[in-house]
């Protein structure tokens, strides 16, 4: 899926009946600026270690959406993470949160989109949920739905697209 071109406009033109799309609020900061595929969820705050977790699965493909309650105290995700999740083929993150090392971030093979960067790093206690619908932007992310994001933004559906 994250082979192929495509545009957020393009496909809210072609779809309008099964988009929803997420209020603006994200900064693309990965080396793959359109990105998409199944969604997989996590919730936390504060506390990457479910994203650790994550990260280390086969991605297949699909977008992991982290809620991380949009802290901007703490960054959620930082270049080990990402490398990891780059390199088990994950397509991207959707971070509700900041993120952190964005220059190395800038430079790996996988969409990541935050709504800000911060050089803290979290706690690791290992609070947290994955695999629940999560909703923030105006809408509700479900597992196994698709994401679609790049410069123009970031749209959900029940279905593929492409």
């Amino acid at each position: 899926m994250t082979e192929k071109v495509f545009s957020t406009p393009d496909l809210c033109d072609a779809h309008p009946e099964l988009v929803q799309v997420v209020e603006p609020m994200f900064i693309n900061y990965g080396g793959r600026e359109a990105f998409g595929g199944a969604i997989a969820t996590i919730k936390c705050f504060e506390d990457n270690s479910l994203v650790r977790e994550r990260v280390a699965e086969e991605g297949a493909g699909r977008v992991l959406v982290v809620d991380a309650g949009g802290s901007m105290r703490r960054a959620c995700l930082g270049d080990m993470l990402a490398e990891k999740a780059a390199e088990n083929g994950w397509a991207g993150i959707l971070m509700y949160g900041c993120i952190r090392d964005v220059d190395v971030i800038s430079g790996l093979e996988l969409g990541v989109q935050a709504l800000g960067s911060h050089p803290m790093k979290t706690e690791k206690k290992g609070i947290g949920e994955r695999d629940i619908a999560v909703t923030f932007g105006g809408v509700t992310f479900k597992p196994g739905e698709y994401l679609y994001a790049d410069n123009n933004g970031v749209i959900v559906s029940p279905q593929p697209l492409m």
